[in-house]
């Protein structure tokens, strides 16, 4: 399924890449910020709290926020109380949400202790009841997924419990999953395992058809887990057969990867015999910090300085690691020891200019 647009329920996506929700990075203004780069078929927000939701708290609020050019958006739900969940899909569904996701592959504790996150997939039956008041909940037009790990345990992968979840899920009304490729006890230690993945995809094949890039096949299961480069798409899509890949920590310090990834797999087609018109450009050294400088820019505008300045200071570390080769120190400690926005600015236009003076 290289370089094929993901087909999720009735949304058509331009791409088979999706961004990922990951806590404390998946806010409007980065979710913009990758999007105006090219090749992200959806972007996820991070994980929403129903309760938070439907109670318009302000933290619940700001995650779930959108506008007019984050679209196609997937908002993520997570919880283990089936009318909790369907009450809160609706609001999403009502707020602007194209996919409403379930959650059941977070490992962290304080989600796990409440039975949500990846606990569900110990609880496969409340998993199941989940879905199907979802799936009640929502209109047609609004497809639903799940996003979950291998299994909490090792045992859990090599019975492949995911590839039985999902089969289950899917008859209770998910048009497509994602799996991240370790278990809860890995947590995002090891490596991601593509044989786990492949599992699942064949297992979800063997029930209800391969997917073919269209609503007639079978759904689609999308991988996640260790995709740092525009080569790791291709190899994750080959080794495993997933319809689409989807990119977390990959993209931090490579917001472009998306763009790169959807033209790396053009060019494995054309490499295969098959016509690609697709070609990428990396950015440049400029373009480069005229893209932390909107993202900044946007962060700003969407939050506040308050917020713009911690967060820059917390992720140029990431942003810079592909700025002349990471060797940019001096940009980077500038920002983080920025007290203005005027600070953040004068960095980056000190490291323009050849001549970084940190504050």
């Amino acid at each position: 399924m290289l370089a094929t647009p993901l087909q999720l329920g009735p949304i058509r996506l331009q791409s088979n890449l999706l961004l990922a929700p990951i806590a404390g990075w998946c806010d409007l203004a980065w979710r913009v910020t990758v999007r105006s780069l090219g090749g992200v078929g959806l972007a996820c927000t991070d994980l929403l709290s129903p309760r938070g939701l439907l109670q318009s708290t302000d933290t619940s609020l700001d995650l779930a926020r959108t506008n007019d050019f984050d679209k196609p958006i997937g908002m993520q739900l997570y919880g283990a109380d089936p009318a909790l969940l369907a009450e809160a899909a609706r609001w999403c569904a009502d707020h602007g949400a194209t996919v409403v996701d379930i959650n059941m592959g977070c490992p962290v504790d304080k989600v796990c202790k409440k039975d949500g996150g990846s606990k569900l997939m110990c609880i496969p039956d409340t998993a199941v009841r989940i879905v199907d008041a979802v799936r009640t909940a929502l209109p047609d037009a609004v497809p639903l997924t799940a996003k979950m790990r291998l299994g909490w345990s090792e045992d859990d992968a090599r019975r492949n419990c995911a590839g039985a979840l999902s089969c289950r899920l899917i008859d209770a009304g998910v048009c497509g999953i994602t799996v991240h490729g370790r278990t809860t006890e890995q947590r995002f230690k090891g490596q991601c395992r593509r044989e786990g993945i492949r599992r699942v995809v064949e297992a979800v094949a063997e029930r209800f058809g391969r997917y073919d890039g269209t609503q007639t096949g079978g759904p689609p299961v999308i991988g996640n887990g260790d995709v740092r480069t525009p080569e790791d798409v291709v190899s994750m899509i080959e080794q495993t057969g997933c319809a689409g890949v989807m990119i977390g920590r990959g993209a931090f310090a490579m917001p472009w990867i998306f763009a790169a990834a959807w033209a790396a797999q053009h060019n494995a087609q054309e490499s295969a015999g098959c016509a690609s018109a697709n070609r990428f450009t990396p950015p440049s050294e400029t373009e480069k910090l005229a893209i932390v400088r909107s993202y900044f820019d946007l962060m700003r505008r969407y939050r506040d300085d308050r917020y713009a300045l911690f967060r820059i200071r917390q992720k140029i570390s990431w942003l810079g690691r592909n700025i002349n080769n990471s060797h940019c120190r001096a940009l980077k400690e500038g920002i983080r020891l920025a007290k203005t926005p005027a600070d953040v600015y004068a960095a980056i236009e000190a490291w323009e200019a050849g001549s970084c003076v940190c504050p």
